[in-house]
């Protein structure tokens, strides 16, 4: 008896102690999800209605007019095209040439291979600055055009030392069967690596496109006399910064009635936009990811 009482005691203090760590993780997961879920909100509510708060849950003044300003002003158009297209391109070919380039730093009998090891981690850990790259740039003939967006991140030194633990975790019984098989290096990689390398192929996919996606500094500092070449992320960082005379000029529109939007409520809608593209691609390549980092970090 005094066995099964204890047992439920125990039992009831578990619950209680369940029930406060559901009670403190909804409340974690809701402050973290929250204001992504107000942004939102407020991208379908007017934006000189907001302007007045108190919207939590449900737009007040539900309208698609801040989606419309923002698909009808060619500059944000433009800007999404170009983020898209650098980041399409930019990720393919980030990919591509990490892995030729880590497939080729996997064997062990290539040439030179320590010193090119040493080199990359040297590069890793120290950079010439700013300036030095930007002459480099300069020199190359990419400043204020759209390959200034893609050439320079070609290949991260990070993602191929990472992807060279992965391949180094294939084992070489594959590679040397193929060979006797008449299957030449080009061969082996495409038909053998490429299919057993999705896990870091998404990996480096998922890094280099985020990357990409968010980017604003290229546009500020080596795109800045072609405003074509602008992207999303910059755009939106450009009207942060902008001083109070939005606002004044949101006030003075409010009064006359002449406008429902305002920069703030295109920011947002703009914010929206930006970052369903990846909340969409994400879960497909989710299982891949922790694969690809694990997979070869750990050597016996």
């Amino acid at each position: 008896m005094k066995a099964e009482r204890k047992k439920k005691k125990k039992s009831v203090q578990d619950m209680v102690l369940d029930a406060a760590i559901v009670v403190v993780m909804v409340f974690v997961v809701f402050s973290c999800l929250y204001p992504f879920l107000l942004a939102v909100i407020m991208s379908f509510n007017e934006g000189i209605d907001a302007l007045k708060g108190g919207i939590y849950f449900w737009p007040r003044k539900l309208t698609f007019e801040n989606y419309n300003s923002l698909f009808k002003d060619p500059v944000w158009g433009n800007a999404f095209l170009v983020t898209f297209g650098r980041t399409v391109i930019g990720t393919t070919l980030t990919v591509l040439f990490t892995l030729f380039v880590s497939y080729g730093l996997s064997h062990k009998d290539l040439v030179f291979r320590k010193f090119y090891f040493s080199f990359f981690i040297f590069a890793m850990y120290f950079s010439g600055g700013v300036i030095p790259y930007y002459i480099l740039l300069r020199s190359l003939h990419l400043l204020n055009k759209f390959w200034v967006y893609v050439v320079p991140g070609c290949l991260s030194l990070f993602y191929i030392l990472v992807a060279t633990s992965f391949f180094q975790g294939i084992p070489e019984e594959i590679a040397e069967s193929a060979k006797l098989d008449g299957a030449g290096e080009l061969k082996i990689f495409r038909s053998l690596i490429l299919p057993l390398s999705k896990p870091i192929m998404a990996t480096i996919a998922i890094f280099t496109s985020v990357g990409h996606w968010n980017n604003w500094y290229d546009s500020a500092f080596f795109a800045t006399s072609n405003k074509g070449l602008r992207t999303m992320a910059y755009l939106m960082t450009a009207i942060i910064n902008q001083s109070s005379t939005q606002n004044t000029a949101a006030d003075a529109a409010m009064a006359a009635g002449v406008r429902t939007t305002t920069t703030l409520s295109i920011q947002l809608a703009a914010m929206v936009i930006a970052v369903l593209p990846i909340l969409c691609v994400y879960p497909f390549f989710q299982r891949y990811f922790v694969t690809g980092l694990t997979v070869g970090a750990v050597k016996s």
